[in-house]
């Protein structure tokens, strides 16, 4: 299927794109931006990292630009890239006499977009990035309530002020960019859309294969088969990877992401709908001893359960060695070695992940409302956001040659479990297929502020909420070496999918999570996907469950 990629035809385009990244000085900032918005900048990563280096290892690099657009362009595409330029820059637009941004300033659309797009990515303390994000947000809106609604300029208005680029997964936004893309003075239009058209094209083969392996992988488990009231939804597990792991070489990596996904899912639901507190207790025990043999003091419904775990386990650390290891002809020494070492590093993972869904079953089975810190610092393990992105983190061959270490993506991983789990008590988001509820932090904080509103309290998650991307904004800057640049920008995107089935949640409040992930398919590859999808046995019981005490 990767062999359009390799077509005579294909190979023609991107060396056409390659010529005039090379050639068009004047406007390559405006190039490599686009290519990023079509979501076919995986084809031209050494030149595009080529250009961004030579802007930043220009010393004055923002005096060449004089307007307010490019000024703010250069700053966003160097920092996605994970350059710390200074944020200072932005200064330079404040007038001396009062500090404020002048007049000229708010009358400049094209401007403030790139301001407000600019804004997004600044970190704790940069105070002035908080102002622009202000000032240019507060004029947009203006701008937007003096606009015809249906007009091209207010709806790029609106979809900035929404969706932010930077806190936006790229292929929801590609679809509308490509069709409305004119060209770059006079040059680009046809070669860019037919470029961006057959990645499209190439792409969808390729997820539509993998998720078909997910679905046979899943079945040939046998659970959903055995544990009825298991979720049975390959589609929602490999949504994710999906998303988060856009360059289309990665087909491993999303399917080994797919499978620790759904043992996620599967020791969620033991938790919550079959375990009482005691097998819990013993679940929990069992996988923090971690062999084959102690399954034999589980109960019957429990030990399937640990099995799949226990191999499956086993088959992506043998997997990610054949990705990553040295010569498979060398000694076996090697081999184990290297799968000793993931399994070091995420064995302990299951063991926190088990304990926080036993706290959490725990608080519901006593009716107990935890603090505010309590539940939020179970509520980034019971995320699971911890225990994948450890699997990510070898997934994506991190353990292997670099000079990056778990201890590295700690702070990172937090703010992306912070991030769903706040987004997901903001929007009130169920399991489809469970009754009751497990908390959120609202509760616990109207709990500890008995005179807070819920528009209060909703407010103070927001703030949360932009004060975690603002910690992910910081450590994309320090993760962002050669060998660690593909973990930080999957880390980036498990937090703008987030966002997005929230959005999807709160716009369809009626829908069940199944069919927000079908819609947010629907977004990320404009329906392409759907008869495909439809067509899977993906579909979980629509039973009412009532929980075991």
């Amino acid at each position: 299927m990767q062999d359009g990629f390799n077509s005579t035809k294909f190979g023609l385009l991107v060396k056409d794109v390659k010529y005039a990244l090379r050639t068009q000085i004047n406007n390559n900032l405006v190039l490599v931006d686009t290519l990023q918005r079509m979501g076919i900048e995986h084809h031209f990563q050494e030149e595009i990292q080529s250009i961004l280096q030579k802007e930043f290892e220009q010393s004055a690099c923002f005096l060449k630009y004089q307007n307010h657009h490019d000024i703010s362009l250069c700053f966003r595409l160097l920092r996605q890239e994970g350059y710390h330029v200074s944020a200072d820059v932005f200064k330079r637009f404040k007038n001396n006499d009062d500090g404020t941004f002048g007049l000229n300033l708010s009358q400049d659309v094209n401007g403030l977009i790139g301001l407000y797009e600019a804004s997004q990515l600044g970190v704790e303390g940069e105070l002035i990035l908080d102002e622009v994000a202000n000032f240019s947000g507060e004029h947009l809106n203006a701008c937007l309530a003096n606009n015809d609604s249906s007009c091209d300029e207010a709806r790029i208005i609106k979809e900035t002020l929404k969706y932010p680029y930077h806190k936006s997964l790229a292929s929801c936004k590609a679809d509308v960019f490509i069709n409305n893309f004119k060209g770059i003075n006079g040059w680009g239009r046809s070669t860019l859309q037919e470029l961006a058209n057959m990645d499209y094209s190439i792409t969808k083969e390729i997820h539509q294969h993998e998720l078909a392996q997910v679905s046979r992988w899943w079945k040939s488990l046998g659970l959903a088969e055995e544990l009825k009231l298991l979720r049975d939804q390959p589609l929602k597990w490999y949504t994710w990877p999906m998303a988060v792991l856009q360059d289309p070489r990665m087909s491993q990596q999303r399917i080994e992401l797919a499978k620790c996904i759904s043992l996620v899912y599967v020791i969620d639901d033991i938790f919550d709908v079959y375990g009482t507190i005691e097998e819990l207790t013993l679940f929990t025990q069992v996988v923090n001893r971690w062999e084959l043999s102690a399954m034999v003091d589980l109960p019957e419904y429990m030990r399937s359960t640990y099995k799949a775990l226990y191999n499956t386990i086993n088959s992506i650390g043998n997997n990610i060695y054949k990705i990553y290891g040295q010569n498979p002809t060398q000694n076996l020494r090697n081999t184990v070695l290297y799968i000793h070492m993931f399994f070091f590093a995420l064995i302990p993972s299951l063991p926190n992940l088990c304990n926080a869904f036993l706290k959490e079953a725990k608080w519901f089975a006593s009716g107990v409302v935890p603090s505010t810190n309590e539940y939020l610092k179970n509520g980034v393990v019971s995320s699971g956001v911890g225990t994948i992105l450890v699997h990510m983190f070898y997934i994506l061959g991190l353990g292997v040659n670099s000079n990056i270490h778990l201890e590295d993506i700690s702070s990172m991983s937090s703010s992306v479990a912070m991030i769903l789990r706040l987004w997901d008590d903001l929007g009130s988001a169920k399991d489809e297929n469970q009754e009751g509820k497990d908390g959120s932090y609202i509760e616990c904080y109207m709990k500890e502020n008995k005179d807070a509103s819920i528009k209060l309290a909703r407010e103070h998650v927001i703030k949360l909420i932009e004060d975690e991307w603002k910690n992910l904004n910081k450590e994309h800057l320090h993760l962002m070496s050669p060998s660690s640049r593909s973990f930080s920008k999957v880390s980036l995107n498990s937090a703008r999918m987030v966002l997005l089935c929230i959005v999807m949640m709160i716009t369809n409040p009626f829908l069940s999570f199944k069919n927000i992930l079908i819609l947010c398919c629907m977004v990320i590859y404009q329906c392409e996907l759907l008869n495909f999808l439809l067509a899977l046995d993906y579909n979980a019981p629509q039973s009412k469950i009532v929980k075991r005490n």
